[in-house]
């Protein structure tokens, strides 16, 4: 790993916007593990482990669940070492890309209640201001 393409965690959260503790704890739990630690053990992440990061952070607005946040980053390996090797015809390949299209299936369900829930609140906040009227 070269010097020049990994980042310390308290750079790594302050570019990210996750807290040094909830990247610690992503790491306990296997979630997004860095990709190395110095000498000392400092975590060591690089561009592509702060990618990882950020689509859980995406993630976590629309309410997934950590286990399926997992299935989901599994499931984008796959398909990336698929697209890599040319390998798309495995049965692991179905999986995964079945796993990323619910996922997404859901996200776009979420965000459309979200964005419900942004309307409401947005209705609510002309009201209350006709209100102080």
């Amino acid at each position: 790993m070269s010097e020049s393409a990994v980042r310390k965690i308290g750079e790594v959260a302050e570019c990210t916007g996750l807290s040094i503790r909830t990247l610690r704890h992503y790491d306990d739990l296997g979630l997004v593990v860095p990709s190395g630690h110095t000498a000392g053990g400092f975590r060591l992440y690089t561009e592509a482990d702060v990618e990882r990061l950020l689509l859980v952070r995406r993630m976590k607005p629309l309410g997934f669940s950590l286990d399926r946040m997992r299935q989901f980053l599994e499931a984008v390996d796959v398909l990336r070492a698929a697209k890599q090797t040319g390998a798309s015809d495995l049965p692991r390949w179905h999986e995964a890309r079945t796993t990323v299209e619910a996922v997404r299936g859901e996200a776009l369900e979420r965000y459309a209640d979200l964005k419900t829930q942004l309307e409401y609140s947005a209705e609510f906040l002309q009201l209350a201001a006709r209100a102080a009227e």
